[in-house]
């Protein structure tokens, strides 16, 4: 019997060791301890600006997207709408809103990941109820037991928690990102729910506006996305400069037309050889592009058939160049397998 590759950490031997701690660092687009040494970066801290854009996006930066996908984007800025981007896993939806983000200085991307049970509400706000009765019942305790019974439950902005989408209408100088993910995934009211609060802005707090005229000048200090305080006046968030929405859809459902309406549509075709090359110089460096040449290539060729993902590729690249397995091409396609094969 040979002996496994060298490469191999996990053996499937049954006998305990010690190889976890040759694991070489991770691949960036999957360093969750980078958002620590983030917490002072224009990110906001979570480190997601390097994992999307890469950490040697400075190398990739001579690299321009195209005229169509550069007039939509700044369309959707001067127009302040919406921006529908459209297009297959791994085309750099997502990323387009960290490159917003990171190029014009707006701070860390709040985003909404939706998925078939998501409602607006979870965008905008959530009102912890169970707690708030918890702390008025202890303190109701405190109080018959002679203790002062003020407490958090007489704040009830502290059990409000603002939603990304509800952060990023709070009034600011600058707008902020927002990005609303994979909102073909949703249930088939959520895009009409939208529509509103897209048009106009604004949102109400109920919980807020019930009781604003017995807060000190209707404001209510509540938790934001950014894990910050801010003021809501009168129950209400309203914005004062829109923000840069990126809604994503994977094009498997179409979206009514009082949606289409409201945004402007992107869709973004499949990479070319350049635009590849670039992201994984991006996230791995001038080496590892010019060594993964082959499997480019490879990738670029398959993707004309095939529904492939480019995390697929940059996913093969790593692996094959950190571990120099002796079957790199074989790997490479155990790594890459189509999207769309059938189940």
């Amino acid at each position: 019997m040979s002996e496994p590759s060298e490469w191999l950490i996990y053996r499937g031997a049954g006998e305990p060791h010690e190889g976890i701690g040759q694991l070489p660092p991770p691949p960036p687009w999957r360093d969750f301890a980078g958002r620590h040494a983030a917490a002072n970066g224009a990110d906001g801290g979570d480190g997601s600006a390097d994992r999307r854009l890469g950490g040697h996006r400075h190398v990739a930066e001579l690299h321009r997207p195209g005229a169509e996908e550069l007039e939509m984007i700044n369309a959707a800025l001067y127009l302040r709408r919406p921006l529908l981007v459209t297009g297959s896993p791994g085309a750099g939806k997502s990323t387009l809103a960290h490159s917003v983000a990171h190029e014009l200085g707006l701070g860390r991307v709040l985003r909404w990941p939706v998925v078939s049970r998501s409602t607006l509400q979870d965008g905008l706000y959530h009102y912890d109820a169970i707690a708030r009765l918890q702390d008025v019942q202890i303190a109701a305790h405190g109080a018959a037991a002679g203790r002062d019974g003020a407490g958090p439950a007489d704040d009830i902005g502290g059990y409000i928690r603002l939603g990304p989408l509800g952060t990023a209408l709070l009034p600011s100088e600058r707008p902020r990102v927002v990005l609303i993910d994979e909102l073909d995934k949703s249930d088939i009211d959520l895009p009409n729910d939208l529509l509103n609060v897209l048009e106009e802005g604004e949102f109400g707090i109920p919980e807020l506006e019930r009781v604003a005229d017995r807060l000190p000048d209707g404001r209510a200090q509540v938790l934001t996305d950014d894990g910050t305080r801010a003021t809501v006046t009168g129950g209400r968030v309203q914005c004062s400069a829109f923000p840069f929405v990126v809604l994503t859809s994977n094009g498997e459902r179409d979206f009514p037309a009082p949606l289409m309406r409201r945004c402007i549509h992107l869709e973004l075709g499949r990479p070319d050889h350049q635009r590849l090359a670039t992201f994984v110089r991006a996230h791995l460096g001038d080496e590892a592009a010019r060594s993964g040449e082959d499997l480019i290539a490879h990738f670029l060729e398959r993707s004309r058939s095939e529904l492939l993902a480019t995390d697929q590729l940059l996913n093969a690249i790593y692996l094959t160049d950190a571990a120099a397995p002796a079957g790199r091409d074989r790997l490479a396609d155990l790594l890459i397998q189509r999207l769309d094969r059938p189940r």
